[in-house]
């Protein structure tokens, strides 16, 4: 098999991997430290419990998470050290940024806040979980700067050096002040909440269903489903902005997800659009008219670039190529992102008024309800293959291609063993993960407790 194509299937797999514990640590650290901050405030063992239970979940998947995410970024180096080579001076400021502070930021109190309780003041406990999360976040927002940049590049922030062909970092701030990563970090964060929300209602839900902790669990019931509404929202309005942004720095990414093979102005909205598997011929489409301007541009009348015409450009401006991206998936995606996201909401409002209207710990379909998790999963899963398929050929939009990023040295026996070796340690820590994860959630939080009672040390100096 080719090795571009190998290189794709082990960076894509190892990502897909990592990205299923990160936006669950982004989120579930908030509703922790919220958790904590109530206890601090009220003294109400209830919401002790809800730290020491939730925050049980949380470091497993923290752990996992950091496991999965070491490999990512030696990646560049092996398998893609062409990129590496090309673009290290820009791409490698905020990563190096992300590990010599976000990273060790969250690293130190995180490490405070497990082995504190007990040895320091509940305030220093309390601050700890709170620096703690903000690192893991501002971990992430470093990161999807960087990635930010692959995706848009801002013009001011870099220059071509012909001397020895790669990109030179000019303009800190306009690598900072890059809008494509600050969208990015926004539906992240946001992604993340909501699926710290499923993740706490899906275990609630089963725990209520069984009639067991349940002033425990329907607090936690209550607190989930209205955060995951309005993070569920919040990603929607992330995404129309996004969409907005991609207008002007993707067209071809947009007239890919939308089937538009022809500029229309207005541009039509395309319901439902059935093509070969290449996505490069239409054979019957519905439409809704006007729809597409709107949602590009907020007005009925604006232009949007079609694929025919995009990809005559590009032919001009970069030379001969396919610069049209795999529309069937493009296409697919973004409708099923759509979909589980809008599902999302309609959940979560559900929720909350099933809530309002009466007992839930009574309500039949209870029992169902833990399988909502997976929404987030499969919107978050459709909108990253969205986001970096839609963008091919380009690694770095406009600057490198795909196949020019790749390691000159690499063979296929290289690549084939890695890919074996990662496949077999990535599922071993997932399988790992899910494991834990299900066995303290079923424990439920009086286990959570009695284990941290356990190992806590004898209580020394002042609590205030």
């Amino acid at each position: 098999m080719d090795i571009v194509i190998l290189s794709r299937l082990q960076f894509a797999l190892t990502t897909i991997y990592h990205w299923l514990f990160v936006p669950l640590t982004l989120g579930l650290g908030w509703f922790v430290a919220f958790f904590q901050t109530r206890y601090y405030q009220t003294q109400d063992e209830t919401w002790h419990k809800m730290t020491k239970f939730w925050g049980k979940l949380f470091l497993i998947n923290f752990a996992i998470g950091v496991a999965t995410g070491i490999v990512q970024e030696f990646q560049f180096g092996m398998n893609w050290s062409e990129h590496a080579r090309f673009v290290g001076d820009v791409f490698g400021a905020p990563l190096a940024i992300e590990a010599l502070s976000a990273f060790f930021m969250e690293s130190a109190f995180l490490g405070i806040w497990i082995f504190g309780e007990g040895r320091v003041s509940e305030k220093v406990h309390l601050a700890s979980i709170w620096l703690a999360v903000i690192g893991s976040n501002l971990s992430a927002l470093w990161i999807l700067l960087a990635n930010g940049f692959m995706q848009a590049p801002p013009e001011n922030s870099f220059i071509y050096n012909e001397v020895n062909k790669r990109l030179e970092l000019v303009n800190f701030f306009a690598l900072l002040g890059n809008p494509k990563g600050w969208i990015f970090f926004w539906h992240t964060i946001a992604d993340g909440v909501a699926m710290a929300a499923f993740l706490i209602l899906a275990v609630s839900a089963y725990h209520i269903a069984r009639k067991q902790n349940l002033d425990f669990f329907k607090r936690s019931f209550q607190i989930s489903a209205i955060t995951g509404l309005i993070a569920s929202s919040l990603i929607f309005f992330a995404g129309h902005a996004m969409g907005q942004f991609m207008y002007t720095s993707q067209p071809m990414k947009m007239a890919a997800l939308e089937a538009l093979w022809e500029t229309e102005k207005p541009a039509s909205f395309s319901l439902l659009t059935i093509g070969d598997l290449t996505g490069k011929r239409e054979i019957w489409s519905v439409r809704i008219p006007y729809a597409m301007s709107f949602l590009a541009c907020n007005n009925f009348t604006c232009e949007i670039k079609g694929v025919n015409d995009l990809q005559e450009q590009a032919v001009e401006k970069y030379g001969p190529g396919d610069y049209i991206p795999l529309m069937v998936v493009t296409y697919w995606t973004f409708r099923s992102m759509m979909a589980f996201g809008v599902a999302m909401m309609g959940v979560s409002a559900f929720f909350i008024w099933a809530n309002i209207r009466g007992d839930i710990a009574n309500a039949k379909w209870m029992k169902w309800a833990p399988w909502a998790l997976a929404l987030p999963y499969l919107a978050n899963a459709s909108g990253w293959i969205l986001t970096e398929m839609g963008r091919q050929p380009w690694v770095v939009y406009g600057l490198l291609k795909v196949e020019d990023a790749v390691s000159p040295n690499l063979t296929t026996f290289d690549v084939v063993i890695s890919l074996i070796g990662y496949m077999s340690a990535y599922t071993a820590l997932t399988v790992t993960m899910v494991y834990l994860m299900k066995k303290y959630a079923i424990a439920g939080p009086d286990a959570a407790m009695h284990e941290s009672v356990d190992a806590a040390p004898m209580h020394i100096g002042s609590q205030d």
